[in-house]
Formats: structure tokens, sequence, C-alpha cells
């Protein structure tokens, strides 16, 4: 008796299990790579209220809104330390407490178990066991007994020889029912009623609530709603619900978590401006997040509108973790671009792991899952915002190593961007424009007016301005980047299917600057590449000239002259550089073109070799041959001599059926090469009818 006494008091001291010291410390992130803080100083009261004993169906930020609309003191709460208090006379054995994802029921379980530990909560309870739901997955192809199941998660009591617990109160906490898999099933679940006896995790739970195992312990079980329907009503016999912060509580967290008065009130007057962040923030996890970011906007040199939106807020805070982890991890300067090739490299994996792995309902992954995705797991340990390892330290458990994102919304944010950037590389990645009518679709459905006259197809219509601004913003950077002018041009379609056309807008002005040919980006090329193909009426005639004055000029406008019959370069500075692209454009595929004036550019033999091999090439001849109009190339005055008019001859001799006329006066081509074609154009395969 003297042992069991001393073995309670050993567990209760905090000295000998790591389950409660792990209580005394709360992590903000990862827990192995976090920066621990006493759970007493960062505990902030949550909002635990009675609930009645049914499911509620609705989404859990419905939940939220819902819960945000409930005046406050208006109705009863619940404090930590009376959580197991009955309302009447009757006593409560088996307690729900039910709540949306990152509400604080984990925590709340963790600052209980503190609270006994030291005494300020119902010392008659003599043992505390807290179990994860997560940690219990990793049994269930195992058997055991309830008391394998308390010596392998608290060895103490097995070097106490601790093993009959009848004579003692006993209460088991299983947090996150929600996570067990598969799911309770009373109805097909064989009845235990010896401790002693092994079966598999799931009999023993079960049994462990009904009452068969250990009837006189207390059970503790946290849910989210949803779940919460695997307990028969019979065996429940209090059922409360965690609704987060009120709003002197959400004031309270973040004056407590920054002592900076002045940057709490700034923190706190922003997040009074969203009614999307004010009823978000009901959600400790969130005020995490928010605090998060808006501390690092605000304490930022560049003046940074702060997010107002729940899109635009993950992304804030996707930023600055891989701002953190460059500075921390990579040695990188904050003055080099965020997304380098190992940020992009891991995100992109990690969009690709949320989102497979939500369809399939796993919050949970093991090393097998970030191996099948190619994720590197010290590299995923740096991210500690975004990812994280869950862990007991002393349990054998920890063979088998257990990872999942921060919160679940932090999953399903970076598996909604695994959609959307998947869906426009896929469209950006198809030649022939594959999915660019989907892309487009899918961004038109976005707007309301376009919903509206969906009603009754579509059950509600919503319109988001600030995901659509995103959307914009998003698109204009894959502009930005697009290493050529036609990719840019079908983005721009994109842009036109959410109503944005600040960047031809914006293009149009620059136009009637002087000299403004020089100071154009690559974004605005295309934008200006964009205007020219579809605001002028006539195709017929491209005059380059007044665009010659930059040497990118001829690279970004070649979809313009690909549109058009006739595309005049004469006297526009060109090299034999500038054969490059034209010898490119001349072999397109669907290419209008049929009039080209090249003459008083100083191209030379090597620039006419260059064309040769645009001239020659098949896809032209197959082109040119499904149009009965004529092709004319003037290069008149480029310097071309003998070699560059054999390179010319062998060009019409592989592709005759295209060339009705060419110009080669003020050259000197050589005799030779020109009794070459002159006797090709009595070939009845040749189209050259004029040659100058």
């Amino acid at each position: 008796a003297d042992l069991l006494i001393i073995s309670v008091h050993l567990l209760k001291s905090l000295g000998g299990s790591s389950s409660f010291s792990l209580c005394r410390q709360f992590f903000e992130g990862n827990v192995k790579r976090g920066n621990p803080k006493s759970i007493s100083q960062i505990y902030t009261q949550l909002y635990v209220a009675p609930d009645e004993r049914e499911v509620k169906n609705e989404d859990e930020v419905k939940q939220t809104e819902s819960a945000s609309l409930v005046p406050g003191g208006s109705e009863t709460t619940v404090s930590c330390e009376e959580i197991f208090k009955p309302e009447r006379d009757e006593k409560i054995r088996t307690l729900v407490t039910k709540g949306v994802s990152g509400i604080g029921k984990t925590v709340l379980t963790q600052k209980y178990t503190l609270d006994w530990a030291e005494g300020k909560a119902d010392p008659n309870i003599q043992f505390i066991f807290p179990y994860t739901c997560r940690e219990l997955n990793l049994l269930k192809s195992k058997s055991i007994s309830l008391i394998g199941l308390i010596h392998q998660f608290f060895p103490e009591t097995k070097e106490a020889e601790i093993s009959c617990f009848e004579d003692f109160q006993v209460l088991f906490i299983f947090d996150g029912l929600d996570e067990l898999q598969p799911p309770l099933n009373f109805s097909n679940t064989q009845i235990l009623t010896d401790v002693s006896e092994p079966a598999s995790i799931h009999v023993v739970v079960a049994n462990l609530i009904r009452g068969k195992l250990l009837p006189s312990a207390l059970i503790w079980i946290t849910t989210r709603p949803a779940a919460a329907n695997q307990i028969p009503f019979q065996y429940v016999d209090s059922v409360t619900e965690v609704r987060g912060f009120t709003d002197l509580q959400k004031e309270k967290y973040f004056r407590q978590k920054y002592p900076d008065k002045e940057r709490a009130n700034s923190i706190i007057s922003h997040i009074l401006t969203s009614k999307s962040l004010q009823v978000m923030c009901r959600i400790p996890v969130f005020c995490w997040i928010t605090a998060t970011v808006l501390d690092q906007v605000m304490k930022g040199k560049e003046k940074t509108e702060p997010p107002k939106t729940l899109t635009e807020l993950y992304i804030h805070f996707l930023v600055v973790q891989i701002n953190r982890d460059n500075a921390k991890y990579q040695n990188k300067m904050l003055t080099e671009p965020i997304w380098n090739s190992e940020s992009k490299k891991i995100l992109l994996a990690f969009g690709k792991l949320a989102f497979e792995q939500l369809e399939r309902g796993n919050l949970i992954f093991y090393e097998e899952d970030l191996k099948e995705y190619d994720i590197d797991i010290n590299t995923a340990s740096a991210y500690t915002g975004v990812f994280t390892e869950s862990f007991k330290e002393g349990s054998i458990l920890n063979q088998k190593r257990m990872f999942g994102f921060v919160h679940q919304s932090i999953q399903e944010f970076l598996a909604a961007l695994h959609v959307f950037l998947e869906r426009m590389d896929k469209a950006l990645g198809s030649p022939d424009g594959q999915w660019d009518m989907f892309t487009r679709f899918l961004l038109g459905l976005s707007l309301k007016n376009n919903q509206n006259h969906l009603q009754g197809l579509i059950k509600k219509t919503m319109q988001l301005p600030d995901v659509q601004q995103m959307l914009v913003q998003n698109i204009k950077q894959k502009i930005r980047v697009s290493p050529s002018s036609e990719e840019s041009i079908r983005i721009f379609d994109w842009l036109n299917e959410l109503n944005d056309h600040s960047l031809e807008e914006e293009m149009t002005l620059y136009l009637m600057e002087k000299g403004w040919a020089k100071k154009l980006t690559s974004s605005q090329w295309s934008a200006l590449a964009y205007v020219l193909m579809y605001s002028q009426r006539n195709y017929d005639i491209f005059n380059f000239k007044k665009f010659s004055d930059s040497k990118e000029a001829l690279i970004w406008l070649q979809p313009v002259m690909k549109a058009t019959k006739k595309s005049l370069l004469c006297s526009c500075n060109l090299s034999q550089r500038s054969c490059i692209p034209l010898a490119s454009m001349l072999a397109a595929d669907r290419s209008c073109l049929r009039e080209l004036d090249l003459s008083d550019n100083d191209l030379r033999d090597d620039g006419v070799e260059i064309l040769s091999q645009g001239l020659m090439n098949k896809k032209c001849r197959l082109e040119v041959l499904r149009s009965s109009k004529r092709f004319i190339a003037i290069l008149s005055g480029c310097l071309v001599s003998e070699r560059g008019c054999a390179s010319l001859a062998s060009a019409l001799t592989c592709n005759p059926s295209h060339l009705r006329e060419l110009d080669l006066s003020f050259n000197h081509p050589g005799e030779s090469e020109l009794r070459k074609i002159s006797a090709g154009m009595k070939d009845q395969g040749w189209r050259l009818q004029t040659l100058k």
C-alpha cells in the first residue's frame, strides 16, 4: 500500500512522468524546433459551454460564425478546473468535449492535467492517463490489454509494479476521437471486462467508454463535432463545447502574446476592421497565425496593406514561414528572392501531399508517406509554422514518427494552392492550349455576375473581391515570368475572364509617351502584343518601324507579325541576330504572314542563312500550301552576297511551293546562284514567279 501511495505522489510530482512535463510546455509551431513557453504563461481562458447532445451537420467555419453571434455573457461557461463538476447531483463519468479544429481542445486537456498535477483541480483524482488518438492509431494492428496500454505509455506505473487500478480514481483522456482510424463501432465490438486480456485498441477503448473495463474510471473524450455521434447516447453523461475566445478573451490573448501595448493595440485594431478575421479569431490557432502575420507586416520597412481575408492571410503566413526558413536554415539574405529552388520544391511537395491526403481523409502522415512525395524529413521539419512532428517522450511509439500540418486549415490552404497551380501549370504546359478554355471557364465562374445566371444550379452565389484580386496578382506574376509572348497572350485571356484590363490600360498610356519602347518590362511587352493583336481592325499590314528602338521588340511582337498578312520591317536596324526569331516565326504553325519586307537592314549572309532554315522548314511549307495566298520576301539592300543567295536557293529547292516573289535588289548575290534560282523557276513544282 505504501508503495502505491509513493507511486501516485511520484506521478503527480511531474518528475516521474514525461507526459506531465510536456503539459508544462506549449509550442506554437513545430514541437521540436519551436520555442517552448509555459502553458500557464500563454494560456488564455477559453469559452467552454454546456452543449446539447446533438450533432451539427453544418460546416465548421459556419459553426464558428454561429458561435460568434452569441452575445457575450448570455450563456453559462464552464471553467477548466470545474470541467467534471456536474450541474446537478448526477455524477459525470464520461464527458465529451466538442469543438472545431484548432479551437483549443488539446490545450484545454493539457491545462487541466497541469492544474491537477499542481493540486489546483480535482484532488480526488489520483491518476490521469492522457492519450492522443493519433498515437493509438499506431496500435491498430496489435493486440493489447488495458493494463498493457497504461504500462506502454506510462512506464513509471510498470516500474512501480502498479497493475491494479480499481481502488483508485483514474481519469482517461482520449484526445481527438475524430482522428481514430477506423472510427469506433459499438454495435460490432465485442464485450471485454478483463483489464489484463489483450484485444484490439478499438475494443479496449470502446469497453472503457461502455464501463465494462474499470467502471469507476472517468473518461474524457475530445472530438470535432462530426465524430461525436460515434459514441451512443447512453454512454455519455455530459457534453461540453469549446467555442474558442470571446471578444475579451481574444484581446487578452494578443496582450499576453505582445507585452508591447502599442503593437498589441495595432493588431487588435486591424482585426476589428475585418469581419472575417473577427470571426476566425475565435479559434486560438487562428489567433496565432494572425498575430504571426500582422506582427511581420507591421514591423516591415515597406508599407504593406495588412491582409483582411483568409486567403490573403494564409499567403502572407506562408511567405513569413519561407522567409524564416531561408534566413535561419539556408543562410539566405532577406533581399534574396523568397521562392528559390529549395523553397519551391518543398512547397510544391507539401501542396501535393496536402491535397491527396485530404482526399483520403488523412491528417496524419508517416515517414513512408513523406518519402512517397520525395519530402526530406529534416527539410520539412524546418518549416516550423507549417509542418510539425507529433511525438511523446519516453514512449516506445517514438519508433514510428508521425507528422502533420500545424492546423487542418493550413493543409486545406496548401491543397487549394496545389490545385490552383496545377490547373494553371497544366494549361501553360499544353502546347496546343488544351486546358486554356478550362482555366478561363474556371476563373470566369468565380464571378458573381456569371453565377447569377446559374441560380438554381448553384446553391449560393458568392464573390470574394479580395480572392479575385489575389487571382489577378498571381496571373500577372505568371505573365512576368513567362518565357514567350505567345504564352503571355494566352494568360491575358485569363485576366479578361476576371474582367481585369489594368495592364492593357497601362500600356495604352505608355504609347502616348516619347521613347516608351526603351522603358517596357517583359509583362508590358506582352500587354502591348495583346493590345495590338486584339485592338487593331486591319490585320493586313503591321509596320514594325515605330517599335524598332528596342532590341526586345522583335521577340515580344512575334505573335502580332504572325497574325498579320504583311509585316514591314524595312530600315529597322535589324542584324543577323534578328533573323533567329524571324526564322522561328516563318516555321511556326498557323502563321498568317504572307509578305515580309526586310529591306535596308544589315542581315548579311549569316542572317540570310538563318532565314533560309525557316523557309525550308516542312511546317512552313505545309502551312502555306493550305493557303492560296502568295508569300513575298523582300531582301533589298541587305548586303546579301553569293553565300547568302546559295542558302536561299537551297531553301527554295527544299520547299519550292510557297514563295512567289523574291526581291534581292541592291545586293550582290552572284551570277551563278541567281542562275540556279532562275532555272528552278522553270520547274512546274516551283511557285516563284518574280525574281528581282
